[in-house]
């Protein structure tokens, strides 16, 4: 969904402020001891105004952590220390450690999230006997059972890259062949409902389509779940090859029509489903949400400058971002070395910290080493074999060659993938290749997750509790069924 991208390179300026803080210290004299087992509630501040909440359960030396917007509930902490001056836990497979410093009174605690290179805010209120923790959000379009239509879970193998790719197949009741749709996710390790903040959007989707006499085939990121291989070491082409993959299982699936099977991709899925269509005739159909229509060295610095307005960065400054970012992208699309590409990193994280009022009492000494820290995490992901074929992907390369069907849309506040940059370029692409079925629409007040919004930044997807907008379910439903010759 080019959301880890995101967080890298479009909040250099909040985020910046927020590393230049420093850790907690013991308070002294020493405050009442702090009892164990308690249960707290925190909020972590996110570059852009955006915050994450959540709630742990601690003893003295374990402990467990629910964030309701990512579905996560009562999973293990680590390295859980719990005194009357501090409170320490931290999740190790993702890399993050709060450090937080008690209040005398015991009922208090305010310090900082570090993970990937960065100190957020985080402050935190200890719960008395009996109070509860807020409810989980509501998510009202996730289906309940029972559902009127057959779920079944499916294996299947790009052979070629000897990954097996484990999924969920759903299928209208009654007689069959049915035509059907392959999900493909955005960008970053993505389950099969394309599940982030909390949301689900694939499994709302499946949902809306089966019931509508449309086969779907989802199914885990390759190296995520239940699915093998490695996805650190893939790129966009790898992801597209495990989507004909499972073009060629559903060929074999006798309540699939052969002739009738198409890809529908989200985000980085809609770069993807033009490759699958420029390389096989098997794609008989192509939907993209919110696809790109530029390369990602195009597309990044822009992507960067918008979030960075809608999340109260002054015009110069995001202007300064965007140019900043295109900068380094160009050197890695220019095939510079990577000590180069991670001087030039360098010196502009520098040249951030020297103008961020948050870091102004940092020392030289201290500004150039977090600066060799950040270059250091910043280059790691930017020189990684995703995202250099990524920035250098030209997305019109393939939509020439494609000849089947194509539904483009994209939601009007789209701000990771704007729409009238992207869907100009994809028709223009389409067209001049000669393809005379293609749809474009822009629907109105939706945002790069196609849910109805008030500005489109990031921060507000996981506060909206709508998943999927119905009118972007029936525009692409009724689009796919027309195509499909279901009506």
């Amino acid at each position: 969904m080019l959301q880890h991208v995101v967080a890298i390179f479009v909040a250099w300026f909040a985020v910046l402020g927020a590393n230049a803080q420093t850790p907690p210290t013991p308070p002294t004299p020493p405050p009442a001891p702090i009892e164990a087992p308690v249960t707290w509630t925190g909020v972590v501040e996110l570059p852009g105004g955006d915050r994450l909440d959540f709630s742990v359960e601690l003893t003295a030396d374990r402990g467990t952590i629910s964030i309701p917007v990512q579905k996560t509930k009562d999973l293990a902490l680590s390295k859980v220390v719990v005194n009357e001056y501090e409170l320490r836990f931290s999740i190790l497979l993702a890399g993050a450690t709060w450090e937080m410093k008690v209040a005398e009174d015991g009922r208090s605690a305010t310090g900082v999230l570090k993970q990937n290179g960065g100190e957020f805010k985080t402050t935190m209120k200890r719960l008395a006997p009996g109070q509860t923790v807020a409810k989980e959000l509501v998510r009202p379009q996730e289906p309940k059972p029972p559902l009127p239509y057959t779920v079944t879970d499916v294996k299947f193998e790009n052979v070629a890259a000897k990954v097996k790719l484990a999924g969920t197949l759903t299928t209208p009741k009654g007689d069959g062949p049915f035509p059907c749709v392959v999900l493909v996710s955005g960008s970053g390790p993505q389950d099969r409902d394309e599940g982030l903040l909390g949301h689900r959007p694939f499994l709302v989707v499946a949902d809306h389509l089966t019931r509508h006499g449309i086969a779907v085939l989802r199914y885990d990121d390759r190296g995520v779940a239940k699915s093998t291989g490695k996805f650190s070491k893939a790129t966009s082409d790898d992801f597209a090859d495990d989507a004909l993959s499972a073009v060629a299982y559903l060929k074999t699936r006798p309540e699939i029509d052969a002739k009738r099977i198409g890809i529908a991709g989200h985000s980085e899925g809609g770069l993807i489903a033009p490759i699958c269509a420029a390389k096989s005739k098997d794609v008989s159909f192509v939907v993209l949400l919110a696809g790109t229509g530029m390369s990602g060295a195009e597309l990044m610095p822009l992507q960067g400058k918008l979030i960075a307005l809608a999340s109260g960065a002054s015009a110069e400054d995001a202007e300064a971002q965007a140019r900043e970012n295109a900068a380094i992208f160009a050197l890695v699309v220019a095939g510079k070395s990577d000590a180069e590409i991670r001087e030039q990193i360098r010196l502009a994280v520098l040249r951030q910290l020297a103008s961020d009022p948050a870091s102004k009492d940092m020392s030289e000494a201290e500004r150039a080493t977090k600066a060799d820290q950040l270059a250091q995490e910043q280059s790691a992901e930017l020189l990684g074999p995703w995202f250099r074929r990524f920035l250098v992907l030209d997305p019109r390369e393939n939509l020439v060659k494609v000849t089947c069907p194509v539904l483009a849309m994209n939601g009007e506040k789209d701000l990771q993938v704007p729409p009238k940059e992207n869907l100009s370029r994809i028709e223009r692409a389409l067209k001049e290749g000669g393809n005379r079925d293609v749809t474009i629409v822009e629907l109105p007040g939706l945002n790069h997750l196609f849910q109805t919004c008030t500005t489109g930044a990031p921060s507000e997807y996981a506060t909206i509790e709508e998943t999927f907008a119905p009118r972007a379910l029936e525009t692409m439903t009724t689009w796919i069924r027309k195509r499909t010759g279901l009506e």
